[in-house]
């Protein structure tokens, strides 16, 4: 995926029992509850947030 492109990430499991950096990461890529998809513009920022926390996410590309 490039910069600038469109990615759905839907959160597919679930923070109890988590170390709090990733609540904390979740919570900054707009997730409040389990099995929700949020939109976001691919950067480096996004791809470190995403890193952190690649195991409680799912990521596909968005078709425009």
């Amino acid at each position: 995926m490039a910069d600038g492109q469109k990615i759905a990430i839907t959160q597919v499991r679930s923070t109890s029992g988590r170390p709090g950096i990733h609540r904390r990461t979740l919570r900054a890529l707009g997730f409040t509850k389990n099995q929700q998809t949020r939109i976001h513009t691919e950067n480096a920022a996004i791809r470190g947030m995403l890193e952190q926390v690649k195991h409680l996410v799912e990521v596909r590309p968005v078709e425009e």
